[in-house]
């Protein structure tokens, strides 16, 4: 359909979104309908359509697509608890997005992401990727990210952000096949909320769904959730799958009978993108083809999933022309100084002091300090991250800062002799040979042997300063980093009786081997008894290298984590959830030497801290990014305040978090809502340097009337319209600095309530600066909704009549008292509000 322009409608900016969509359906032919369902959407050259792909990674900043800002990870934004930096954050990535959607039109708008799955349990491998434990707190945050991702214009989005995983994902173990046995207390209480927030907003227009099953079905077929999903906007939401899904209907969930009805299955059930056989769209075409001709599935199926990828695309105002007001980024608008000043702003912000009991923190007096551990002058990325422009780790941030900073990893220089030849192990000075041909321990027979936890071993080599890996044949010295899909750079060692050692390739599974006269190693042999036997010589103590450089510091910062693609990552959960021994150990080695000593864990999840538990001082960072190192040095110098927090507890015990595999929260008395003891480090925790006292908590119009049952989820803030609490928590600066303070709002139920209810539930909270001396009262308010706990008995009426609204959300009359403090189990002040009924 044209107008007297001439111009399709499609291309008619001033036209409505559903009316440009049909449009522009009614010019496809069936056989054009159907490859729209792919991934890779081809070009229809009489159109005017290019070639279209849906999905961009965007987790922490533009991903997998080269040289990107780096910002932190997700649970390390959310340890900032602001909502406007992670906004900032998102508008960032969106904007380098599209300067490499300006270099290559393929890279697509649509971002997948933020995830927005709860982080119930720190064992999940995929804990990095989440915001909290809360859903609400969840919520908020991936709001926070969509919006800056989605821009504020009318019309055309920035990008347009696909919440992932749609639901109730969060375990890597067999995670296509197990399944998250889901109470309607527990989805509409914990689940659902988490989605809700960034859809009810208008900054979300899509969701992925998730691998796992839902109560026994795949939730790739679930209509009732993604319908339910679909009810909380205006605006259509696109949904696309997880990658290779489709497929695991037929082949690891064998839930439907041939790919056929897999595909039929997934279109009925809301489905509009399949991302499945990479770029190959033939399959995908062929099995929606054949599904209508056999009447499992309707045009009309195909026509409303088309339909909702056409208005998609169009948001990114892919057919406005030059009415595209995100159109003129360029190609280089990538790591811009702004963006550099915030991504150091983001690691600041979310640096958590858990513990200074000894007072060694800020590092005001020192002029030496010594910078230990493996982590001392690394910085990692994980899977879904960019490549940074540049990196800025610990030890090279401290050298910055003070007039001496000494970098010591605490990794066994050793070399490997091997026993067949008798000749030590070179590499080559461009790391591409690596063979058993040394007579001597040269500088060439070096490498640094790192543990990082359960027997996983790295090596760096001396010669070329890089990664042994057994990703080539032969092998070489020359990763930059642990990294891939599959990581090649990781080995474990076993021990012979006769004191030498054998390597195992984890990522290929194969032992090391030489190979007979070249000496050249090979990570091929199928048994260990081919496996190469190596003497190994520690040429230098790690330990030894660490109490040296504390003893001759003023102050030391150890340095230990995770590497975000070992010991925990996507399919792969944390083996458990305690601080490897290796890192104890150098933690006790500086301590010893020097009780100046900061234990800094840098990590994608919390730890159990076991052996370190004694530390007096500790401080946590997410993987921060280009930006760490100045954000670590920031806080721990005192130049910068502490404002983190914590967004998700750290466990006192490996039980305390509960079942990873059992998401009933309630009943394992797990989370912070949940728990009866308390964690290490709870939910809401941080220090300041100064001392920040609580004096009352008030309550304006503490008696208020219980709300109509609803089907409709709170959000954090209250909604307009809405019966509100309003309360005022008075805070006091009583030390010497200034405080960045996180003022906290816990509703505490009766435990006497008919309908099981949480222990805790934060209901608001306001991040505040106090000068020394300040008192201050601070406003905060909540929707009586957030009380709200799902009653299987109640029957709205008029409502849907399906299994996912077989009850409602009811707030239960008594006495609740609302407690303020800063974390959920430091509550020094309260006050009560009394529920009646309507």
């Amino acid at each position: 359909m044209t107008d007297e322009t001439g111009v399709p409608v499609f291309r008619q900016v001033d036209r409505p979104l559903a009316e440009r969509s049909r449009d522009l359906l009614d010019r496809l032919t069936p056989e054009e309908r159907i490859a729209m369902l792919h991934q890779v959407a081809p070009a229809i050259e009489r159109l005017g359509l290019a070639e279209w792909h849906t999905g961009c990674e965007a987790l922490h900043g533009a991903a997998w697509l080269g040289r990107a800002t780096v910002f932190p990870q997700p649970v390390g934004l959310a340890a900032t608890w602001d909502e406007d930096l992670v906004r900032r954050v998102g508008e960032v990535a969106a904007v380098e997005v599209r300067a490499k959607h300006a270099e290559n039109p393929l890279v697509s708008l649509n971002v997948w992401a933020p995830v927005v799955n709860t982080l119930r349990h720190p064992g999940w491998g995929r804990n990095e990727e989440g915001y909290s434990e809360d859903p609400h707190v969840t919520a908020v945050f991936g709001t926070a990210y969509s919006r800056g991702l989605r821009g504020d214009h009318d019309r055309v989005w920035r990008t347009v952000p696909a919440l992932k995983h749609f639901l109730a994902y969060n375990n890597e173990t067999d995670r296509s096949v197990t399944s998250s046995e889901m109470s309607l207390r527990t989805l509409h209480e914990e689940e659902l909320p988490a989605f809700r927030g960034a859809i009810e907003a208008g900054v979300a227009g899509g969701i992925m769904l998730a691998y796992n099953r839902v109560n026994g079905t795949a939730a790739h077929t679930q209509p009732e959730l993604v319908a339910e999903a679909r009810s909380w906007s205006d605006e259509s939401i696109a949904v696309v799958s997880d990658a290779g899904a489709p497929s695991f209907l037929v082949t690891t969930q064998r839930q439907e009978p041939d790919h056929v009805h897999a595909a039929a299955a997934l279109v009925r059930a809301g489905l509009d993108s399949f991302t499945d056989n990479d770029a190959t769209s033939a399959p995908t075409i062929e099995f929606v083809t054949e599904a209508l001709a056999a009447g499992l599935m309707t045009t009309d199926d195909v026509d409303q999933a088309v339909l909702r990828l056409l208005e998609l695309r169009i948001r990114t105002g892919e057919f406005d022309g030059d009415a595209d007001p995100y159109g003129g980024i360029p190609a280089d608008a990538i790591d811009a100084p702004a963006a550099r000043e915030l991504a150091r702003e983001a690691v600041v912000r979310s640096v958590v002091v858990l513990r200074n009991d000894a007072g060694v923190l800020p590092l005001t007096d020192s002029s030496r300090v010594a910078v230990v551990g493996p982590l001392a002058d690394l910085v990692l990325t994980d899977w879904y991250a960019g490549t940074p422009p540049y990196a800025v780790g610990i030890g090279a941030a401290a050298a910055e800062r003070y007039d001496e900073a000494e970098v010591v990893t605490g990794a066994d220089t050793v070399a490997l002799r091997a026993v067949s030849s008798g000749r030590y192990v070179t590499a080559s000075a461009d790391g591409s040979t690596v063979e058993a041909s040394g007579e001597t321990v040269a500088e060439d027979a070096l490498f640094d042997m790192t543990d990082w936890g359960d027997g996983i071993l790295t090596l760096r080599s001396h010669a070329s300063g890089l990664l042994l890996t057994g990703g080539h044949w032969p092998m070489r010295a020359d990763a930059t980093r642990v990294g891939e899909w599959v990581v090649q750079e990781s080995f474990r060692a076993h021990h012979h009786a006769d004191g030498t050692v054998s390597l195992l390739h984890l990522g290929s599974g194969r032992w090391v081997r030489t190979f007979r006269d070249s000496g050249l190693l090979a990570a091929e042999a199928v048994t260990l008894d081919k496996a190469e036997r190596f003497g190994v010589r520690v040429v230098r103590s790690g330990a030894e290298a660490v109490a040296e450089a504390a003893a001759r510091a003023d102050a030391v910062i150890v340095a230990v984590g995770n590497d975000p693609h070992l010991n925990g990552r996507e399919t792969e959960d944390r083996p458990h959830l305690r601080l490897p021994s290796a890192w104890t150990e150098i933690w006790r080695v500086a301590r010893e030497a020097n009780p100046r000593t900061v234990l800094t864990i840098v990590s994608s999840y919390p730890y159990v801290l076991d052996g370190a538990a004694a530390a007096d001082t500790v401080v946590w960072s997410s993987h921060g990014g280009q930006e760490l190192g100045h954000g670590v040095i920031d806080v721990l110098s005192g130049d910068r305040e502490p404002a983190g927090r914590l967004s998700q507890s750290w466990p006192a015990t490996e039980q305390q978090p509960g079942d990873l595999f059992d998401y009933d929260t309630l009943r394992q008395g797990a989370t912070y809502r949940h728990q009866s003891d308390a964690p290490a480090f709870a939910f809401g925790h941080g220090l300041t340097y100064s001392s920040v006292s609580y004096e009352s908590v008030t309550v304006r119009d503490a008696v208020v009337p219980a709300p109509a049952p609803t089907h409709r989820h709170a959000g954090f803030a209250p909604r307009a319209g809405d019966d509100a609490v309003r309360a005022t928590v008075r805070v006091a600066n009583t030390g010497e600095r200034d405080a960045e303070e996180l003022v906290q709002l816990y509703a505490l139920p009766p435990r006497d309530l008919g309908l099981p209810t949480p222990r805790r539930l934060l209901v608001a909270y306001a991040r505040v600066r106090l000068a020394p001396g300040e008192t201050r009262d601070v406003e905060l308010s909540f929707g009586v909704d957030r009380l709200a706990v799902w009653d299987d008995a109640v029957r709205l009426p008029g409502a849907v009549d399906d299994w996912l609204h077989r009850g409602a959300l009811r707030v239960q009359p008594g006495t609740y008292t609302l407690a303020a403090g800063p974390s959920a189990w430091d509550l020094p002040v309260s006050s009560t509000l009394e529920i009646i009924p309507a």
